[in-house]
């Protein structure tokens, strides 16, 4: 005999309760959380529908309606610490702006399994909800856990269309072809590029970008002049060292960020070229790194702390609002970038 399924209390959201008592979810959330203003006969609708669905609000998001502060989650696995210094300052920031906490989980194994775990242990600290960076951001198995246990989530820079909606983010490859174009004016034509960690979908974008735009100008982009990277100084390291023992070397390198485009400038020093006369380098953020080195680092202002404490606010609204983020007024979550123009690029010498 086939056993009944049975409908879990994780699966059930304020959704449902509303579709199934015929009311809205505001309704449904006056009346969960004993407020006044609701009539005898909608409160005992949706009280029936409450019991017949087995539903179980977030006790977190309870406690956010009834104005006390809450815990907010965050797991971090990202590999530069440039970027975890600045996310941690918009983010804690946010928390102290609106009187709220965060609590962060940090992930050094960055395989799916180990983003789980992290999940997993921020949960069982009773969060009302959380914020995630790349890449993080982008593990749908992440975003599944939270999903089923009904935890609100705002993701930044996941690069996953259905999670727009949640998501703070930049125009990457916007971004990266403006760069590019930078070194283009400038007369570069082999200019070669490093890319970002593979898991982070911000990598593919600047590389997109970065190709497009070289397309657009009519410029040949010689395979070798793709090196990887991780977003690393070590790995800024080996990427230029490859890149500057090729036979025709490039004149200029755009690398995916500003620690790796640091380690070029270093590795240009050490091997007696000048900067830019010799070889323009090129980064993206604007971290402290850009301007630490000699010379100071052209790169693309990307906002890391306030893209966090968007996020921040963003999951706060979900939370408060007890909706999808969709149905909320429309919200700013596509921050614009800068071209910072510094010492470390100028024209190429062929061209001059």
């Amino acid at each position: 005999m086939a056993r009944t399924k049975r409908r879990t209390t994780q699966a059930v959201r304020i959704d449902d309760v509303a579709r199934q008592a015929g009311v809205s979810a505001m309704t449904v959330s006056r009346v969960v959380n004993g407020e006044s203003g609701v009539r005898k006969g909608t409160r005992e609708k949706v009280l029936k529908a409450v019991n017949a669905l087995n539903y179980q609000p977030n006790k977190s998001a309870r406690r956010l309606a009834k104005g006390n502060d809450v815990h907010i989650g965050l797991i971090y696995a990202n590999p530069s610490d440039n970027y975890l210094g600045r996310f941690l300052h918009g983010a804690l920031g946010a928390a102290q702006r609106t009187d709220n906490h965060l609590i962060v989980d940090i992930c050094e194994d960055s395989s799916p399994a180990a983003f789980v775990a992290s999940a997993l242990r921020l949960a069982k600290a009773n969060i009302a909800g959380v914020i995630l960076p790349p890449p993080i951001s982008g593990s749908q198995e992440v975003l599944r856990v939270f999903d089923e246990l009904q935890i609100p989530v705002a993701t930044v820079a996941n690069g996953q269309k259905a999670q727009e909606h949640n998501d703070i983010s930049i125009d990457d490859e916007r971004a990266a072809a403006e760069m590019t174009r930078h070194l283009i004016e400038l007369g570069h034509r082999d200019i070669a590029f490093v890319q970002g960690q593979p898991d982070q979908a911000a990598s593919a974008l600047r590389e997109q970008g970065f190709r497009a735009e070289m397309a657009a100008a009519g410029l040949l982009i010689r395979e070798e002049y793709i090196a990887a990277g991780q977003f690393t100084y070590r790995s800024g390291v080996e990427a230029a060292e490859c890149l500057l023992n090729l036979s025709t070397a490039p004149t200029a390198i755009f690398a995916s960020n500003d620690d790796m485009a640091a380690a070029a400038i270093g590795v240009a020093h050490r091997r007696g070229l000048a900067v830019p006369d010799d070889l323009s380098v090129v980064g993206f953020d604007n971290s402290p790194s850009a301007i630490s080195v000699w010379p100071e680092l052209t790169t693309m202002d990307q906002p890391v702390s306030a893209m966090a404490a968007a996020a921040f606010d963003l999951v706060l609204r979900r939370i408060n609002a007890h909706e999808p983020v969709s149905e909320l007024a429309e919200y700013d979550q596509i921050r614009q970038c800068q071209l910072i123009v510094r010492k470390s690029s100028g024209p190429c010498k062929d061209s001059v």
